[in-house]
């Protein structure tokens, strides 16, 4: 039974992806996807962070804004990760390999000021946009419309959420 239960295994590894997309191409646009999934990542944590850690007068709004920023990251992480795999390639998951794909600085271990909170994560959500729209050449030439649809929805809520928070900043 073990033997029967290893070739199962065994030729499931080895069944080639063949979705019309070449290896090459498959490897290049999952290396990008891996760092978009690497910046979302950090970004949600940091925003986590600053949802539990922001104080001061703004406290109730940016509490709340905060946590619908953090859930809508979450949510995009799982299309990400499956889109990885799809292509044929192992999702990073851990925050070594995070931490190493990532643009995106960690949040600072002290928690800022808020509206330094409210400028950090604007800069967050610009640096996601552009490792997203990097990707859209390698998408393009692979006519990858899969990823090139995930890519341009994370493009326009991170576009939105970005002008958002920088708005909060203008006096």
């Amino acid at each position: 039974m073990a033997k029967k239960n290893a070739t199962k295994t065994a030729s499931r590894a080895a069944t080639p992806v063949d979705i019309g997309i070449a290896p090459a191409q498959r490897a290049a646009i999952a290396q990008g996807l891996e760092r978009l999934l690497a910046d979302t990542f950090t970004l949600y944590l940091t925003t986590h962070n600053f949802h539990w850690n922001v104080t001061g007068p703004m406290f109730n709004s940016l509490h709340d804004m905060f946590m619908q920023q953090y859930t809508e990251l979450w949510n995009a992480i799982d299309p990400i990760a499956e889109r990885i795999r799809a292509l044929g390639h192992v999702a990073p998951a851990s925050y070594a390999q995070y931490a190493r794909l990532s643009s995106l600085p960690d949040a600072p271990a002290e928690p800022p000021k808020a509206m330094e909170m409210v400028r950090i994560l604007a800069l967050g959500h610009e640096a996601v946009a552009r490792t997203a729209r990097g990707l859209f050449p390698l998408v393009d030439e692979a006519h990858d419309e899969p990823t090139a649809d995930l890519l341009t929805q994370r493009l326009s809520v991170h576009e939105q959420t970005a002008w958002m928070l920088r708005s909060l900043l203008e006096e």
